[in-house]
């Protein structure tokens, strides 16, 4: 059954006359099934309108038809579940029917409870995997600690992921470095990646037996002072605290080139790098100290300290020299309490052949580190004060004549004793500034 409107007789056909005649033919479909049945009104998205009847019945011996979730035609005669939705669709004048609420609802649980069952384990698979989990939750077990390389691998591989270990990196990187498809900007990455896989000591080395420190050595020939500044951090990140390194450094003229570039003109960040590889090269390194020396380290760092009006080179410098007396002091003192050992000795017999204290007094360091206490960074002056009173034995007779010394003494005592005052009163007792005045207090007296 189709209802249509005409624009000649839409002032006539009423609203009520309307849903009086679907009314009627709600009751007659009510009479088929035997009971009564609830009408709704729904509007049709394309024009017209259509009904939806609900009705709930039993189907009894009749021609039943199966709802389902999606809307089908219903024919003459044919009966359906109680619960479903029946309509009738006025643009095709069909009766159609699915599932209601109700029965979908049901439905859906029944499946999803169905689907749980089919995916439930027999009893012996629960077992087999309760003692898996026991096995692999024991800490005395490997299999609890670790997993095999080739099987993180796969699991990796299956999901699309490329597993590279620090080794093969820092090949690909080197290989991209030194591409001549590279950029300059791309080399800079690359180096800034490098810097960090060589804080690791086995990584370092490994840069060294891939070729890496000769491209370390090109980039401070670069005649782009970035390169030249990044090379120089690599090179001192791989150096610090690494023997290994520090001899193949040795062998292939590292600090010859570091020294070269330290004598030429060069921005100020070039210099603060190369001068921290430098610094990275000689510390606990005897033989490399003493081919500093030999290749007059000292007198390039003299130029360094007089050109530097800022101080942060000055305090670098100071800082290394102070490092290398301390350090070759340490090992004089351990060799008078302890048992020496083959390697101890040698150590000994190196630092013994490495004479900084009278180069330093010979290249006039006993009048150019006092030249550090006019800063005013306090810091500044700390590592002067400590430099100074480790240049003592050699120095004394110059910093006895030396006017401006005592004067500058005398100056920072007042001024440090007034301040570690004012810490005492604030309660801090571990005073700073009571510490540079003692570090005063010990150089006087070695003065006098």
């Amino acid at each position: 059954m189709r209802l249509t409107t005409s624009n000649a007789r839409g002032a006539s056909f009423s609203y009520v006359t309307l849903t009086l005649l679907l009314w009627m033919h709600c009751c007659h479909i009510a009479s088929i099934f035997g009971q009564e049945s609830a009408l709704i009104l729904v509007e049709n998205t394309e024009g017209g309108e259509e009904e939806e009847v609900r009705v709930d019945e039993d189907e009894g011996d009749l021609d039943a038809v199966q709802p389902t979730e999606d809307w089908q035609t219903l024919k003459p005669g044919q009966a359906v579940p109680a619960g479903s939705h029946v309509r009738l669709n006025l643009q095709t004048g069909q009766r159609e029917v699915r599932l209601g609420e109700q029965q979908l609802k049901y439905w859906t649980q029944e499946h999803g409870e169905a689907e749980e069952t089919q995916s439930s384990f027999s009893p012996d698979e629960l077992k087999r995997a309760m003692k898996k989990i026991q096995e692999d939750m024991n800490p005395d077990s490997v299999a609890y600690k670790y997993r095999p390389l080739e099987e993180l691998k796969r699991d990796m591989a299956q999901l699309e992921l490329l597993v590279e270990t620090d080794a093969q990196i820092m090949r690909r990187l080197l290989t991209q470095f030194n591409s001549s498809n590279s950029t300059t900007e791309q080399r800079l990455n690359i180096l800034l990646e490098l810097e960090y896989l060589v804080h690791q000591v086995d990584n370092a080395q490994t840069l060294c037996s891939l070729g890496g420190l000769q491209f370390m050595l090109e980039g401070l020939n670069s005649s782009d002072f970035r390169l030249q500044e990044s090379s120089a951090f690599v090179l001192g990140s791989a150096l610090a605290s690494n023997p290994v390194v520090q001899v193949k450094a040795v062998e292939s003229g590292a600090l010859q080139m570091l020294l070269t570039t330290l004598a030429t003109a060069q921005p100020f960040q070039v210099k603060k790098k190369v001068l921290f590889a430098v610094a990275s090269l000689l510390r606990h390194f005897p033989y490399a100290q003493r081919h500093f020396l030999s290749h007059g380290g000292l007198q390039v760092l003299s130029e360094l300290f007089r050109a530097d009006g800022g101080g942060v080179l000055r305090t670098r410098i100071v800082t290394m020299l102070y490092d290398m007396i301390s350090e070759k002091e340490l090992i004089s003192q351990a060799g008078l309490d302890l048992v020496l050992d083959a390697s101890h000795e040698e150590r000994v017999r190196q630092y013994s052949m490495v004479s900084l204290q009278e180069e330093l007094l010979e290249k006039g360091w006993c009048s150019l580190v006092p030249q550090l206490l006019e800063s005013t960074e306090h810091d500044y002056r700390e590592k002067a004060l400590r430099a100074l009173l480790a240049m003592a034995p050699v120095c004394l007779e110059q910093y006895r004549s030396d006017s401006s010394l005592l004067g500058s003494l005398l100056s920072l005592r007042d001024q440090y004793q007034d301040m570690a005052q004012s810490e005492m009163i604030i309660g801090d007792e571990n005073s700073y500034f009571a510490e540079i005045v003692e570090l005063i207090d010990a150089l006087e007296v070695k003065m006098k």
